[in-house]
């Protein structure tokens, strides 16, 4: 089959891309005879998945997400001393190196989600439809920002060639694989450099099967969550604090099609009639976006990046998110089957702590999870997990987290776990914890003082009325572990409460230990807390010693 013209010294050269991504296969070969090396030091003929390992960084040595280690020589703000900026890999420029990149690795979504591409099959004309020209012209940061990220050149020739592209493999309704692209690009006829050639490729492969600009971040091991707000202000957290990512956009039509594509790969609808998503995608990876007029003045993005493995308690002491000596309160807590909530705000690494908790129960003990979105990774051999499910688009189907709960019980669980309580279902988790299960979960809330009163609320609107729903609280949960992610981002706990009923009726949280300057610090209610961690094992002595009086 005939490639993709280019030019080199001044001379047409016809690009062999007839067996991009066939095994064995060899792309970017020159029609006539060129002895040697090229200037890449690509030889003629390279096997596909020799040359696309050029232009495809190894991911970074793994590393634990916004937690800071002190054990390693980081420092204990929440960052690493020296925290190197995402990288992006460079293509080879050499005249026998114009492969897809990516080829030899087969359809998928790239680094980071792991998509396969016959899952956006059906909504290429969707998102197709109302892509506006390339030829706008971006803004001088934006060009900027991708000119540093190695993007496609740009030029009136790429920029009409990538339209008549998309608008070529969208009227096919094909699986937009390497090689459908490289078709595409040929058919076009443009007569374009090497270099033009593979950053057109990597250009609408991203756009079309992978995560487009967001593919090294998401790739970073690092990284937490992704945020674009406009198409050249994309903000990435990797444990710090939010900052501005070396990468942008074209314009706010690719943001558009990114998260419409995204939505599709997560059997969701996102268009003008419904503006908004909320959804999982197939590794994890939670995605939320709005679209405009919703969005003022572009579509928002969001990415929480789930990672395929929990953390252990003992990496989260090392990070500093648990204080000396507090590593052993926890663990009593967990084997005196006491049934708690992880409380604080957004990003404060509530999950983060839960699962590592979960991964210290009994390995004869049967969890049962129930979540709004799977997030939780307890790395335990007997876990059952539940998430709920949106109505379709006739609205049926719905499955809540109210649901999950009462068919949890159902379950046999030896302990039950929600994810998340922030509804009607507080009222079958605290019945379920009254009958003998022991249980835990994350709450939102600014304190741990706050927590009762954030149940309060949670359980009217489940129909409880106060009274009920403070003698369930009494004799459901006994401690509550607040968390705070600081200034300088670092996640740590910042105070234990136990729970106890005052004479009015009421539930309210005393607290029991609070971070001091080094440790834990004892507090009024640690009698109390020390009193039910005694069915642990956990011995006065010792514990006294993991604290400061």
């Amino acid at each position: 089959m005939a490639g993709v013209v280019a030019a080199r010294d001044g001379r047409r050269v016809e690009m062999d891309v007839t067996s991009v991504g066939e095994p064995g296969g060899r792309s970017g070969v020159p029609a006539g005879p060129t002895p040697g090396k090229d200037a890449g030091g690509t030889s003629p003929g390279t096997p596909v998945g020799q040359t696309a390992s050029a232009v495809r960084e190894e991911p970074a040595a793994r590393a634990v997400p916004g937690w800071a280690f002190r054990r390693s020589g980081a420092v204990s703000g929440g960052a690493p001393a020296e925290r190197a900026a995402p990288r992006v890999a460079q293509p080879s420029m050499g005249p026998a190196s114009a492969v897809l990149p990516g080829a030899a690795s087969g359809p998928g979504l790239g680094p980071g989600l792991g998509l396969g591409a016959a899952s956006v099959r059906s909504s290429a004309r969707t998102l197709t439809s109302s892509i506006p020209s390339t030829r706008s012209t971006s803004s001088a940061n934006s060009a900027t920002l991708r000119r540093r990220q190695g993007a496609v050149p740009d030029t009136p020739a790429v920029a009409g060639m990538l339209d008549g592209v998309r608008r070529r493999l969208a009227e096919s309704g094909a699986d937009p694989t390497p090689a459908r692209v490289a078709q595409a690009l040929r058919e076009q006829g443009r007569v374009l450099g090497d270099a033009e050639i593979l950053g057109a490729a990597e250009q609408l492969r991203s756009e079309l099967v992978g995560s487009g600009p967001l593919e090294p971040l998401l790739a970073d091991p690092s990284v937490t969550d992704v945020l674009v707000s406009a198409p050249d202000r994309v903000w990435v957290d990797r444990g710090g604090g939010l900052e501005l990512a070396p990468v942008a956009f074209p314009d706010a039509g690719a943001v558009r099609r990114l998260a419409q594509r995204l939505a599709t790969v997560a059997g969701r609808r996102l268009d003008d009639a419904r503006p908004w998503v909320d959804a999982r995608l197939p590794d994890g990876t939670r995605l939320h976006a709005v679209l405009p007029p919703v969005a003022v003045d572009c579509t928002c993005l969001s990415l929480r990046v789930v990672r395929p493995r929990a953390f252990t308690l003992d990496e989260l002491a090392a990070a500093g998110t648990v204080p000396p000596g507090g590593d052993r309160v926890l663990c009593a807590l967990v084997r005196a089957r006491l049934s708690f909530l992880v409380s604080g705000g957004t990003g404060s690494g509530k999950t983060t702590l839960l699962s590592a908790l979960l991964g210290l129960v009994g390995p004869d003990e049967r969890i049962v999870l129930a979540e709004d979105s799977a997030e939780l990774r307890p790395d335990h051999a007997h876990v059952v997990r539940l998430e709920a499910r949106p109505a379709n688009q006739e609205g049926a189907g719905l499955v809540t987290l109210e649901d999950l709960v009462r068919q949890a019980l159902r379950m046999r669980p030896d302990r039950l776990v929600v994810g998340e309580v922030r509804g009607p279902e507080v009222a079958h988790l605290l019945a379920a914890l009254n009958t003998g299960h022991s249980g835990c979960g994350t709450v939102h809330a600014n304190a741990a003082a706050d927590v009762p009163a954030r149940l309060e609320a949670l359980g009217t609107a489940a129909g409880l009325d106060r009274a009920a729903l403070h003698s369930q609280l009494a004799a459901a949960l006994s401690v509550v572990l607040h968390l705070v992610r600081d200034r300088t981002g670092r996640r740590r706990i910042a105070e234990v409460h136990v729970l106890e009923r005052d004479p009015s009726g009421l539930v309210r949280t005393v607290p029991a230990l609070r971070w001091g300057a080094e440790a834990f610090v004892a507090e009024r209610g640690w009698p109390r807390l020390r009193e039910l961690l005694r069915a642990a094992g956990l011995e006065e002595r010792a514990a006294a010693r993991e604290t400061q009086r």
